[in-house]
């Protein structure tokens, strides 16, 4: 009968690992729609606490709400804004194609406009000579707006696969915000864990889909916009482009939006344009560098627990591996894996026979 057991049960989990990879096989043409469409509803569950609170007893009411809201006040203007980006983006893809921009004559430019010393020194660096460094540069930043140029315009040609997933999405969403109560706490008890690690990593998933989304998203977002404002107010070329890059460098910390305004600030600077550039420092400094620290702690309200470096690199590991949903799942990935480790730790150290060492005490 044990040996019964074991192999039934054997069984069961084979079955179980088979029908995992077959579903997640049929639905991997979705992952994407299926994962916004997971945090939207675990982001906007709050919202659709206080519609049921307002309808008690209609959940189905309550959601469509919900939705709509998050339709009419997120989804709108984000096709809107993505719409505009595709739009510049094809416009500096096809000037880049045909000469009209030129990244050699903008760096010989920035380089006539440098002091004396300043060229003398650049001339005696590594790179031999500013031409050498130039020619780089200049293929470097070239094949970069080429490939984001090109990446924009398949969003455009693959429209309508954009919007089944986007219709895929959102049908998704409203059946989570209106069973997400119960579907949550059915995905933890079915972790093969213990309760008490199943709780903990459900808390910790939560707690970092929260404060990436709404405090890491949304201060992206906010410095990306002022950053874009700042570009226009000086003239520059596809300003809502570079604030989308702008907010892009928000997700990263360490780096943040300086990356972007920094260099057009000495480029304006170097270029005689003394008061854009003094625009886009004083923005910089004083608008798109204070918001993370007002926004920040008003929008999260707790920390993923990760160091600055470990969130550096897998939102850039992340966004390499999943495109945008890596800005979620590398965060989250570190986040999970610390977490397991600490859980495992504190469950050895629990384990009969073991004294934790206690710390030598010098008198």
């Amino acid at each position: 009968m044990i040996v019964r057991g074991r192999v039934e049960r054997g069984g069961l989990i084979l079955a179980v690992v088979l029908v995992t990879v077959a579903l997640a096989f049929v639905v991997s043409g979705f992952v994407g729609a299926l994962l916004w469409a997971s945090l939207a509803a675990l982001l906007f569950q709050p919202l659709f606490q206080r519609m049921l609170a307002r309808w008690p007893g209609h959940r189905n009411i309550a959601s469509a709400v919900t939705l709509l809201v998050i339709t009419v006040a997120v989804v709108i203007p984000a096709l809107i804004i993505s719409s505009l980006v595709v739009e510049q983006a094809a416009g500096v893809y096809t000037q880049i194609r045909s000469g009209d921009i030129n990244f050699a004559t903008y760096f010989q430019r920035f380089y006539d406009g440098l002091p004396s010393p300043v060229q003398g020194l650049l001339d005696r660096s590594g790179f031999q000579s500013f031409e050498q460094t130039q020619a780089r540069i200049t293929q470097a930043v070239s094949s970069s707006a080429s490939e984001l140029a090109s990446r924009a315009l398949s969003i455009g040609a693959n429209a309508a696969a954009f919007l089944l997933a986007f219709g895929v999405g959102l049908y998704v969403t409203y059946f989570l915000l209106r069973d997400g109560e119960h579907i949550g706490p059915a995905v933890v008890r079915a972790l093969p864990l213990e309760p008490e690690a199943a709780e903990r990593l459900a808390e910790k998933f939560v707690g970092v889909v929260r404060a990436t989304i709404k405090g890491s998203g949304v201060v992206a977002l906010v410095q990306g916009g002022l950053g874009a404002v700042t570009f226009w107010v000086v003239g520059l070329p596809a300003a809502l482009l570079w604030g989308v890059l702008m907010a892009i460098a928000a997700l990263l910390p360490a780096i943040g939006p300086a990356i972007i305004w920094g260099p057009v600030a000495v480029y304006l600077l170097a270029t005689g344009a003394v008061w854009q550039a003094i625009v886009v420092v004083a923005s910089g400094v004083l608008l798109i560098g204070l918001a993370d620290n007002i926004l920040r702690p008003i929008l999260v309200g707790r920390d993923t627990g990760l160091p600055d470096w470990l969130v550096l690199v897998t939102t850039l590991g992340g966004i390499d591996a999943f495109g945008l949903s890596g800005i979620v799942l590398g965060p989250l990935a570190a986040a999970l894996f610390l977490t397991c480790w600490q859980i495992l730790s504190e469950q050895r150290l629990e384990q009969p026979g073991r004294t934790p060492v206690a710390p030598s005490v010098e008198e």
